[in-house]
């Protein structure tokens, strides 16, 4: 009679945490969202090329899953301004501005903590595909170069001006990262302050014959408010 209570009991256990298994078993969730902030953009010459801080816009549209608790993956697809605005002698009269307008599609894992209001960490590889470029040069610049070049048509100074630089327009590397989630009955709202570390090269690197640049690859530090509603 003891051997058949314990039996019961202990079938009786393994059935009640095989049912609190199957109710604790998460179930996914999908949110599609839309964010927008600015950037401060500059771009890693090698060489170095002396930079004032360039202020740039980003938006666009993304995609969560949390696939378990506490852990998920975001999708973005961003149109970001980037470049880079040179820095000169205030005496020169000397300025140039270049704006590199791409197309950003981060894929990220996403971890968080908390309830109603969570701590996130967002990582992952990205790439961008560059849309257009445009760029401002003062005439006193513009001058200046004209009259060394005639000079010396040999002189690669000013390569990232042109006539000599050639354009990547893919672009690549790695971003991340931190911030907060607040849940409301309206939807949620993320805020986060990123960094993109640029793997690739805007310009042909010295690995080819006209290249001046080793290393001409993005930075930028990115403020970003994202408003999601949850459909699954």
């Amino acid at each position: 009679m003891k051997r058949i209570i314990f039996i019961f009991l202990a079938l009786t256990v393994v059935t009640s945490n095989n049912l609190f298994a199957q109710r604790e078993i998460f179930q996914g969730e999908f949110y599609f969202g839309a964010g927008a902030g600015p950037s401060i953009t500059s771009i890693d010459f090698q060489p170095s090329v002396p930079q004032a801080q360039k202020i740039g816009l980003s938006g666009g549209v993304a995609l969560k899953y949390i696939s378990q608790k506490n852990l998920g993956l975001v999708v973005e697809a961003n149109y970001s301004q980037r470049g880079w605005e040179e820095e000169f002698d205030p005496e020169s009269d000397f300025s140039y501005n270049r704006t590199l307008n791409y197309l950003e599609i981060p894929f990220m894992t996403h971890v968080y903590f908390g309830n109603k209001t969570r701590f996130i960490i967002n990582a992952g590889p990205q790439i961008s595909f560059l849309l257009s470029d445009s760029q401002e040069m003062s005439q006193a610049l513009a001058s200046d170069l004209e009259a060394r070049r005639e000079a010396n048509p040999d002189l690669r100074i000013g390569y990232q001006y042109g006539p000599f630089s050639e354009m990547q327009r893919v672009d690549y590397g790695l971003i991340g990262g931190i911030g907060i989630e607040l849940q409301t009955g309206i939807g949620n709202f993320d805020l986060e302050g990123r960094y993109y570390f640029g793997l690739g090269d805007i310009f042909t690197s010295r690995r080819s014959e006209n290249a001046y640049f080793g290393r001409s690859a993005h930075r930028l530090i990115e403020g970003k408010l994202t408003y999601y509603i949850k459909f699954r």
